[in-house]
């Protein structure tokens, strides 16, 4: 079993390709290519956890697009995503469902938006919200894992090679 992550897929927000240049014609191709990239990434028997901004889809949308994706999947809710219930995006297909960070292998702590105060701490802190900004921020205790798409491929990527590069 593997543990992936991912941020700011943005499912059907057409504007996001302009704001972010993302390289698809159109919504449809970039959600299709989305789900596609997921797939051939993750299995059915891993986990992935979204770091916020899924999807701007209504219920019956969304309901279609994760019963598509590989793997078990969680989210951290993000700016656009908690216009909506913890008990919605359950119902939508996520496992679990997180208001706030949560930390992961005692020092691997995930967020939507980046911690500044992991600044003054010793943690890393693995984030989305910042879309095109650097992937790694630095290889030392205290930095800035940024796992939005533009910066990862389009794909979930793997926890554990990001704790490789830190080690």
């Amino acid at each position: 079993m593997g543990l992936y992550l991912i941020s700011d897929t943005h499912f059907g927000h057409d504007k996001i390709l302009t704001y972010e240049n993302r390289p698809f014609k159109n919504i449809h191709e970039m959600n299709k290519s989305l789900i596609n990239n997921w797939n051939s990434t993750v299995t059915k028997d891993d986990v992935v956890i979204c770091l916020g901004d899924f999807s701007f889809l209504n219920k019956k949308e969304n309901i279609n697009i994760l019963s598509k994706l590989n793997g078990n999947k969680e989210l951290i809710l993000g700016n656009h995503d908690r216009s909506r219930s913890v008990n919605w995006w359950k119902s939508c297909g996520f496992s679990n469902v997180y208001k706030y960070p949560i930390c992961i292998d005692e020092f691997f702590w995930l967020s939507h938006e980046p911690m500044y105060m992991c600044r003054t701490m010793p943690y890393i802190n693995i984030h989305g919200h910042t879309h095109s900004k650097i992937l790694f921020d630095g290889i030392k205790p205290n930095q800035f894992v940024n796992v939005c798409v533009e910066n990862i491929g389009y794909r979930p990527i793997n926890f554990y090679e990001i704790k490789r590069r830190y080690k």
